[in-house]
């Protein structure tokens, strides 16, 4: 596919999505930039969360994933599932009482000033590593497929995707974003839909061979029961996706940030309990499309890339299967991605604007500059974290990406924890360094050698154990 098509689609792309942000972001005020006015409708945030969660990282990297782990990342989305009752039922109902803005008020309100802080800032370091994972994966794909033959640098091309959020979402914000994620939400399941079809036809395919092909039974196995030091091992899977959930959507600013947009709690509760049971079926869409690329790619003699991620695109614009296979991946890869990417942006200057600099309590007619002054800043941000990735990524982004979630949401997780399920106050200077204590000892534990364990794999059982590390800790520093 020529990179001009690519440019043009792209193009085609964002401007619907300024449509939208023009019709939607009339009103520029901070109350809709931050919550949507509390106007926004359940069911659509609902399937607008569906994007957001996938990403562009599920949308590449689960695909080129199966290779190596099979089906296994099945386990973890199960886990999923329990974790979204978790915070529709503990979570959303404490949210909503307090009535916050930022969702780490909670810490102020029930420990104090350096608790909140803290979660904050753990907060902000967990959204702006996980965000880049994702936004890096999208520009390196475009920058493979497109701005390598015009000799563009990477940078530039991180520079246009962080610009064209930034524009969409300047004025709007959350109010925006509950519309433009539900569009991008539809193109990406309606891509991955048509992908799978066009593969299956490739391989001449009827539905039947979904289930009885023997080329997809070197790649489908799910359950890993076998050996416990294993990293794939299903309890440590499962166990972990719930942590996950419940630290990178319940514990998460840019996710309940959407939850707290809705009416009032029914309708929030609603939107967490609807979407989680479309995630499991839409996850093993993403990963039978895995398997099916790599058939495709045996079938055809074609060389898997060194970096599993880029199966994907690879074969859609590059593996003679047409024009139209082309233009459904990038519709999907740009929809994913920035379904995902332009609420972490509009998160991250909700928590920075509230937490750190305390903009409610600034005079009304300096609170508006001040978002947009720190909404370009935070896009600055992001653009430097990108870059800097390019240099270190050498594996599957999603699997970094939960790994890096294990260190930075741990204290959070037991931040949350010891405030919901104890009764006791805590000296909250010492708060700080006990997260990062954590922290630190959860990433000394990640770093051990196998052979070393035994040849027991650490996963993301590190999120729970951070998360104890740091639970532990405040009942050491609680007071009497």
């Amino acid at each position: 596919m020529k990179p001009i098509y690519i440019l043009l689609l792209i193009a085609i792309y964002f401007g619907l999505l300024m449509l939208i942000s023009y019709f939607t972001g009339k009103s520029d005020s901070n109350a809709a930039f931050f919550k949507a006015e509390n106007k926004a409708p359940w069911y659509l945030v609902a399937f607008g969360m569906i994007g957001a969660s996938l990403s562009g990282v599920t949308f590449i990297s689960v695909p080129g994933w199966v290779e190596d782990s099979q089906f296994s990342y099945m386990q973890v989305v199960l886990g999923f599932v329990f974790g979204y009752l978790v915070i529709a039922f503990v979570l959303l109902p404490i949210y909503y009482k307090l009535n916050v803005t930022s969702i780490y008020e909670y810490l102020n309100h029930r420990f104090g000033k350096n608790s909140y802080k803290t979660g904050a800032l753990f907060f902000f370091i967990s959204r702006i590593i996980g965000s880049s994972f994702r936004l890096f994966l999208v520009a390196a794909v475009l920058q493979h497929f497109v701005f390598d033959a015009w000799g563009i640098p990477f940078f530039i091309t991180v520079i246009i995707s962080i610009v064209l959020i930034w524009l969409y979402t300047a004025k709007g914000g959350m109010k925006t974003i509950v519309w433009t994620d539900t569009l991008q939400t539809l193109f990406m399941l309606i891509s991955v839909g048509a992908t799978i079809y066009v593969i299956a036809s490739e391989l001449n395919w009827g539905v039947a061979d979904f289930f009885t092909a023997e080329e997809l039974e070197p790649y489908t196995q799910m359950f890993f029961t076998d050996d416990v030091l294993s990293e794939r091992y299903f309890w440590k899977s499962f166990i972990g996706g719930i942590f996950i959930t419940i630290c990178m959507t319940g514990l998460d600013q840019d996710m309940m940030q959407k939850s707290l947009a809705c009416k009032n709690l029914k309708e929030a509760q609603k939107n967490v309990l609807s979407y989680s049971m479309v995630f499991v079926p839409v996850n093993i869409l993403f990963l039978l499309l895995g398997a099916m690329l790599f058939i495709y790619a045996e079938k055809i003699g074609m060389l898997i890339p060194d970096r599993a991620d880029l199966l994907f695109p690879e074969i859609a614009l590059n593996g003679n299967i047409g024009l139209s296979i082309g233009i459904i991946f990038l519709v999907g890869l740009i929809a994913s991605a920035y379904s995902s990417a332009d609420s972490a942006l509009t998160a991250l200057t909700t928590s920075f604007c509230v937490d750190f600099l305390n903009i409610e309590e600034k005079e009304a007619k300096t609170q508006k500059s001040l978002r947009k002054k720190v909404h370009i800043g935070i896009s600055i941000l992001m653009i430097l974290v990108i870059v800097a990735f390019n240099y270190f990524l050498d594996s599957s982004v999603i699997d970094l990406l939960y790994k890096a979630a294990s260190y930075t949401y741990g204290p959070l997780l037991g931040l949350f924890a010891f405030g919901i399920f104890t009764k006791w106050k805590i000296y909250d200077k010492w708060v700080l360094p006990i997260a990062l204590a954590a922290a630190g000892i959860t990433f000394f534990l990640g770093q051990i050698p196998p052979e070393k364990l035994g040849g027991y794999h650490f996963n993301y059982e590190l999120l729970v154990i951070n998360g104890l590390l740091t639970f532990l800790g405040l009942i050491l520093i609680r007071r009497k």
